[in-house]
């Protein structure tokens, strides 16, 4: 059982070195933060780079892993991506971790000019993404003419300091993403069961959990993965229990035992940012980061 926190890229340095400090001494797992251009009700207000704020993040941790939760096609290329990330891991020492989606339609969908991609679209790109990547973070030289994407001589040298490469947790709900984290992941990540985010109960929403990780689990088997070396992480925040996991220590290890309990290895909570939908008391989640593990032990 691992808990871990997001902190979204909100907070100019001079404030944010501090909360990513904290997340530490806190005894987090991995510090995460989004990867978009922007994000929903935060459009108008500051929102960094997530690379550059994760490089800075390094500087000032030694201990806790840094992650994106999580990267998309929407607006990066693999080749550039490959290279920032292997001079990410070098630069933390091996202790990061790419998250890695789909992409959806949101901010990023649009603003580098182009018209949102159809689900389809994403899905297909996301297979072609995911592939390349992984060559390009684990081979010296690598040449790639795709339908999405290319790459000619790309080189990402001297590599990851992690061998064979930085690992990738995988964010997939539907049966493409799910064989593209068995290919390629050592994590999935799911964030719950968008059709019922809205308008289902806590109940449903484990049964759906669930059945996503019986889902995966035989899609590893059908890939011929070991399900049992692929981790399961649970970003919170999005399942029809919404912030009430985060109103006190005992309702978050009511939450986190059960969730735990079908199989999920991390639980991911975010850093409480206020007037905000991830707004929290601050005291509730530093006693969550001290507290939860040891009750759920």
């Amino acid at each position: 059982m691992r808990l871990s926190t997001v902190i979204l890229p909100v907070h100019r340095w001079a404030e944010g070195q501090k909360i990513w400090r904290q997340a530490e001494d806190l005894g987090f797992h991995t510090a995460y933060t989004y990867d978009h251009l922007t994000w929903r009700t935060f459009r108008d207000g500051p929102w960094f780079g997530a690379l550059p704020t994760l490089t800075a993040a390094a500087s000032v941790t030694g201990r806790i892993r840094l992650g994106t939760l999580v990267t998309s096609p929407n607006f990066r290329h693999p080749v550039p991506l490959a290279k920032e990330l292997m001079s990410l891991d070098d630069i933390s020492g091996g202790r990061f971790t790419l998250g890695i989606g789909a992409g959806g339609d949101g901010f990023d969908a649009t603003a580098l000019g182009q018209e949102p991609w159809t689900p389809r679209e994403r899905a297909d790109r996301f297979a072609e993404f995911v592939p390349l990547l992984d060559r390009l973070l684990t081979e010296e030289a690598v040449n790639h003419e795709g339908t999405h994407y290319s790459a000619r001589e790309a080189r990402a040298l001297p590599g990851c300091v992690q061998r064979p490469r930085l690992p990738f947790a995988v964010a997939a709900t539907g049966p493409r993403g799910m064989r593209l984290a068995a290919r390629h992941g050592q994590a999935w990540v799911t964030t719950g069961d968008p059709k019922i985010a809205k308008t289902g109960t806590p109940e449903q929403s484990l049964a759906a959990i669930g059945a996503q990780l019986r889902r995966l689990e035989e899609i590893c088997a059908e890939t011929g993965r070991d399900a049992s070396g692929l981790d399961r992480i649970l970003l919170t925040g999005f399942t029809p229990d919404r912030g009430a996991p985060m109103e006190s220590l005992d309702a978050f290890v009511d939450f986190a035992g059960a969730h735990f309990a079908l199989g999920i290895d991390e639980i991911v909570i975010h850093s409480p940012i206020p007037d905000s939908e991830f707004a929290a008391d601050q005291a509730v989640y530093e006693k969550i980061a001290v507290d939860a593990l040891g009750q759920l032990r």
